[in-house]
């Protein structure tokens, strides 16, 4: 059975991750990135987050893999990692849910990604 998804960016990212063998009925490790300006605005998002029982993880872009003259405005990235079915409905209240914590902190949702559960 083909499931349908909205034409979109998020619905075409999850429908190949669906074509790519993965199990649609079971859970998955599914990473939203929330970008941010400064260290201690990741690590507020990142404390904001666990209490909603996300995992997370605070990094640093040194921007070694940008352009030369490209900079990056929001080098800090807390990742958010939540287990749960790969919906549609389900990524986009994840994300608005992200957006609502960080963008009062300084920081804005910044996409999403994930491995599957294709063996």
């Amino acid at each position: 059975m083909s499931q349908e998804y909205p034409d979109d960016l998020d619905g075409q990212v999850i429908r190949s991750i669906a074509e790519d063998g993965n199990d649609m009925t079971q859970p998955m490790d599914v990473e939203f990135h929330v970008a941010a300006a400064t260290e201690e605005i990741a690590d507020a998002i990142a404390d904001a987050v666990e209490k909603l029982g996300y995992e997370s993880y605070v990094t640093f872009d040194d921007g070694e893999d940008a352009e030369e003259d490209e900079e990056i405005p929001d080098p800090w990235t807390c990742t958010c990692l939540k287990t749960m079915l790969l919906e549609y409905d389900a990524i986009m209240a994840a994300q608005a849910e992200l957006d609502a914590i960080a963008k009062p902190l300084g920081g804005y949702a910044d996409g999403w990604g994930t491995f599957g559960n294709a063996e």
